[in-house]
Parts: structure tokens; C-alpha cells; sequence
């Protein structure tokens, strides 16, 4: 009989541990500023000649440890694109689902609470690097872009996004 409440009470442990896990996952990604859906700013936003874009939304989620963004644009040349990635903020490339501009695989690390740096990569060669800032207030988000797009355009684009 003890063998039975022996293994009873490993089980409540391990079960235990796994809520505690789970928990502290969900309770890291509800103070996480970036998620929620984001709409582009034209009016605040810059953009290098020939890489200008019409309008841009943002939606990040969480996904387990981590967050899917799902990114939605048209450009002033008329291609629109949608694209979507997961990712854990560890720095690790994930792969971009889509007709992303920057690439086809993404790295995101997070460098404090609000601000974060993703490094794309296209057939693994580094096309851009993305700072991503939200704001105090958590109403703005801020995401400067630099390097070289798909294309091989030189991209120097600062993309101001507002809260919805």
C-alpha cells in the first residue's frame, strides 16, 4: 500500500510542476507589451525610397512560451503580402510562413520588457535587423528596420504602429 501513495504523491508533484510550468508561461506572456493587433501609422512611419508601403498591420498572440505574429501590408508598387511566424524570443531562426519581404526565417530576442531584435535571414544570408520598441504607455509600438530587403534594396524604415 505504501508503494501506491508513494507513487500517488510523485505524480501530485510532477503534476504540480507542469501547472507551476504552464502557469508561469501564461503569467510571462500576459506582461508581454506586444501582443495584441497593431495598426500601421503612415503619417509617423519612414520609409526608404522604393520600399514604401500603403498600409501595415500587426497581430502577435500568444503561442505557448512564445508569440505568433501575423503580419498583413501592400506596397505603394501594388504586392501585398501576409506572412506569419512563431517564435520564443530565444534568439533560435524560425521559419517564415508566407511572402515575407525580409526573408524566410526569423530570430527574435527579447532585450527587456518592451523591446525586442529580430534578425531575418533569406536562404541563410542576413537580409535585415528589426528593433522593436513599445512604448511606456504600451500604445505605440516603434519597429526600425535596416539592412537589405529580398530585393536587395537598401532598407533604413522606421514603421510606427498604434494599439488597437
Amino acid at each position: 500500500m505504501q508503494t501506491g501513495t508513494h507513487q500517488t504523491v510523485r505524480f501530485s508533484a510532477i503534476a504540480l510542476g507542469l501547472v507551476v510550468a504552464l502557469a508561469g508561461s501564461v503569467l510571462a506572456q500576459a506582461n508581454n507589451p506586444s501582443i495584441g493587433v497593431w495598426k500601421g501609422n503612415l503619417a509617423k512611419s519612414k520609409f526608404a525610397p522604393g520600399t514604401a508601403a500603403v498600409s501595415f498591420g500587426l497581430k502577435v498572440e500568444t503561442a505557448g512560451a512564445g508569440t505568433k505574429s501575423t503580419v498583413d501590408s501592400a506596397s505603394v508598387d501594388g504586392t501585398v503580402r501576409h506572412w506569419v511566424y512563431t517564435t520564443n524570443y530565444d534568439g533560435k531562426e524560425s521559419p517564415i510562413v508566407g511572402n515575407c519581404q525580409w526573408g524566410d526565417t526569423v530570430a527574435v530576442t527579447r532585450v527587456d520588457a518592451n523591446n525586442s531584435r529580430s534578425v531575418y535571414k533569406l536562404k541563410g544570408t542576413l537580409t535585415v535587423t528589426q528593433t522593436s520598441a513599445v512604448s511606456a504607455d504600451g500604445k505605440t509600438r516603434t519597429v526600425a528596420t535596416k539592412g537589405k530587403n529580398a530585393l536587395g534594396q537598401t532598407v533604413d524604415n522606421v514603421n510606427v504602429y498604434d494599439k488597437q
